[in-house]
């Protein structure tokens, strides 16, 4: 029945392979708790809400809760592809509360700090390399994944407008067309020319595809993205807590400040909703309130007003 499921979520709903494994671990662990929880081999009506609450209750003791809700979300799934089939007539995990979830306020750098980092790779290939894939992490607001999911062809350096564009793929095998700007556009140029020189005898037919290769001729994983940019943090603005998302926030957090809309935000990073693209809202408060101070005549609590002007 999992192998059934699983085999649905990857073909029919393109679910990511993280997706598919982090669900099969999910309902993996459902299985073996029930298993040793009843010491028998189970059937299906033995997963009902009180199994269900034990499990989650067990978690709850070392599990994050957006954790939590991603094993909610799992099992949900799991038996509404199970009453679709007609093996269940009730979804006993529909009951189930999910926990609340504080989302962590993203991590950005201002445009100076991210100018800073942008411009501290050499001038190498393995630099020119770098940053190519800073300018596009941050200049295109590109998930890690997407980056490193990049092949030579998706890319459009030349063409009747001034800005290149990456077609990009994102969650769920969704397609968007991303604009590249001039920055990005220059260390493309100054890379794509000399990334064969990175291909070897051993390079396989991905790696003569893909747009970003490692020193040994492979395409770049999304853990080494992950180390060159932090790396790249503590050199250019000593920010050791530096990651790939972060400049994919700092695109964000810059459009807005820049007078960009939330659609059109969302729309470039390829949020499926427009509530997670409003979490950048928090980053102009600051601007907001600096303008307030200087302009309101509440905003004082120096008390210099005259009392004609509280009236």
């Amino acid at each position: 029945m999992v192998d059934s499921f699983l085999t649905q979520l990857r073909d029919q709903r393109r679910a990511s392979p993280h997706t598919v494994a982090a669900y099969r671990r999910d309902l993996t662990q459902l299985l073996r708790f029930a298993c040793g929880r009843l010491e028998r081999e189970i059937e299906l009506s033995d997963l009902d809400l009180p199994m269900l609450r034990r499990w989650l209750g067990q978690l709850a003791e070392r599990q994050k809760p957006a954790t939590l809700s991603r094993k909610i979300a799992s099992i949900r799934a799991f038996f509404r592809h199970l009453q679709r089939r007609r093996l269940l007539t009730r979804n006993p995990a529909a009951e189930l509360r999910m926990p609340k979830l504080s989302r962590p306020m993203p991590v950005f750098l201002d445009a100076e700090a991210m100018s800073e980092v942008i411009e501290t790779p050499n001038e190498t290939l393995i630099g020119l390399r770098d940053r190519a894939i800073m300018e596009l992490l941050y200049g295109g607001g590109l998930r890690v994944s997407e980056l490193v999911g990049l092949n030579v062809e998706q890319i459009e350096l030349e063409g009747e407008r001034p800005m290149g564009t990456a077609r990009v793929i994102g969650k769920g095998n969704k397609q968007r067309l991303v604009p590249l700007g001039s920055h990005a556009l220059t260390a493309l140029g100054r890379y794509v020319p000399r990334r064969p020189e990175l291909l070897t005898k051993t390079s396989d037919d991905d790696a003569h595809k893909a747009l970003f290769l490692s020193s040994r001729g492979r395409r770049l994983g999304p853990r080494r993205v992950q180390e060159l940019v932090k790396r790249y943090g503590v050199l250019g603005a000593g920010r050791a807590d530096l990651h790939p998302h972060a400049l994919r926030h700092s695109c964000a957090t810059h459009l807005l400040d820049g007078g960009a809309d939330l659609r059109s935000i969302q729309e470039l990073l390829g949020h499926g909703s427009l509530s997670v693209t409003q979490r950048y809202t928090h980053t102009s408060i600051e601007g907001l309130i600096s303008v307030y101070d200087a302009a309101h005549p509440l905003a004082s609590a120096r008390g210099d007003r005259k009392p004609s002007e509280s009236k």
